[in-house]
């Protein structure tokens, strides 16, 4: 299956690098010296990508979402008795083009891939065309980094919506077992606990893959130009927002 990118931005040494701007890291002064962890969130269109990250590092649901244009959220986790630097690397959506024999990625989820240590491949379990994504996406992923352990993890989010399933439990898990990761199966709208079990354990792989704690990172390893963040209080108004639109449709009741 071939891949359609818009290399519009790469340099011109050659169609398989990227254009990328080395930045300082994310402060971690109180953390462990060096210890970072950075993901990328990967996935089709509305599979839910947006709400698992905000699930995962606020414990809350949003419904509703602007537009993804890959924000970069930064926080400070407890890992293993450690207080470590993680950094979620949202994404715009991948897809299939029509004739089903390629995959459309923009350049700045190529940067993104450069950039991270592990990887989340998000489909939604009521969505074929989704699940159909994952498996030539994780290629492109292979590609961009040939060599060395990459830990990834393969997600069918909202499988809360059990009736309108187009994905089987086994397919998912199958699909994970070729491509060398474990399956989740999770509930942004429902279930935090599932949706936290998948990132730390991807958390805990990265950490292994680095070194076991020591902060080495993996060869050919490049920075990603740093997006706008949405920080906590752009979160608190998302959430007020959301809480407000509720009141006022109870009070018209």
């Amino acid at each position: 299956m071939r891949l359609l990118i818009d290399q519009s931005r790469t340099m011109s040494s050659g169609s398989s690098n990227f254009l990328l701007v080395p930045i300082p890291e994310y402060p971690v002064l109180d953390c462990v010296p060096n210890k970072n962890v950075k993901i990328v969130v990967l996935g089709a269109s509305n599979v839910g990508k947006t709400a698992l990250i905000v699930r995962f590092l606020t414990k809350r649901f949003i419904g509703d979402y602007e537009a993804n244009t890959g924000a970069l959220y930064s926080r400070k986790i407890n890992l293993d008795g450690e207080q470590v630097s993680l950094q979620v690397q949202d994404t715009p959506c991948v897809s299939l083009q029509d004739d089903a024999e390629g995959l459309y990625c923009q350049e700045q989820i190529n940067r993104s891939i450069y950039w991270a240590d592990g990887y989340v491949l998000v489909f939604s379990i009521t969505d074929l065309n989704s699940y159909r994504t994952i498996q030539p996406l994780y290629q492109h992923v292979r590609r961009i980094h040939p060599s060395g352990n990459i830990p990834v993890i393969i997600v069918g989010n909202k499988s809360d919506l059990l009736r309108a399933r187009q994905v089987p439990d086994h397919e998912g898990k199958a699909l994970a077992d070729e491509l060398g990761g474990p399956y989740f199966e999770a509930s942004a709208r429902e279930n935090h606990e599932s949706v936290q079990a998948a990132f730390l354990h991807l958390c805990q792989e990265i950490s292994r893959a680095l070194g076991g704690g020591n902060g080495e990172k993996r060869k050919g390893g490049l920075h990603l130009a740093r997006p706008k963040s949405p920080n906590m209080q752009e979160l608190k108004r998302r959430f007020r927002q959301v809480l407000s639109s509720k009141v006022k449709s109870a009070t018209a009741l």
